[in-house]
């Protein structure tokens, strides 16, 4: 009778121990795909900021060369005003010239009229 009681126990123990054993398993399971599942959940997130990310490196590098495309173009364009500020500064030299030219020939010209008057008015 012992022994049967003992064998009984021992029975439903080794029940107990298996059934612990499986919710041990299915708890290990659930816990893994818990893990997994917010893994899965946090790596979107890390995927859509890695590819924002390239994005923006594009970005960068395509506003990059255009504003080093523009600056080229900027320093083209005040080169070139540059010059038509100066080509200006010379036309206007060069008109001051002219009218200082002018007036000498001018004063010339009434000079030499006026001793061609002279000359002629005392003969």
């Amino acid at each position: 009778m012992l022994s049967a009681v003992l064998k009984e126990h021992q029975a439903r123990q080794q029940g107990r121990k298996e059934q612990q054993e499986l919710k041990r398993k299915e708890a290990i399971k659930a816990s893994n795909d818990l893990t997994q599942a917010l893994v899965d959940h946090l790596n979107v997130g890390v995927a859509q900021a890695y590819l924002n990310q390239k994005r923006l490196d594009t970005e960068a590098k395509h506003l990059h060369h255009n504003a080093t495309t523009f600056a080229k173009q900027t320093q083209q364009w005040f080169l070139l005003v540059q010059n038509f500020s100066s080509a200006l500064k010379e036309i206007g030299d060069v008109e001051n010239w002219a009218k200082s030219i002018e007036g000498d020939m001018r004063l010339v010209s009434s000079s030499v009229e006026y001793a061609y008057k002279g000359v002629f008015e005392d003969e």
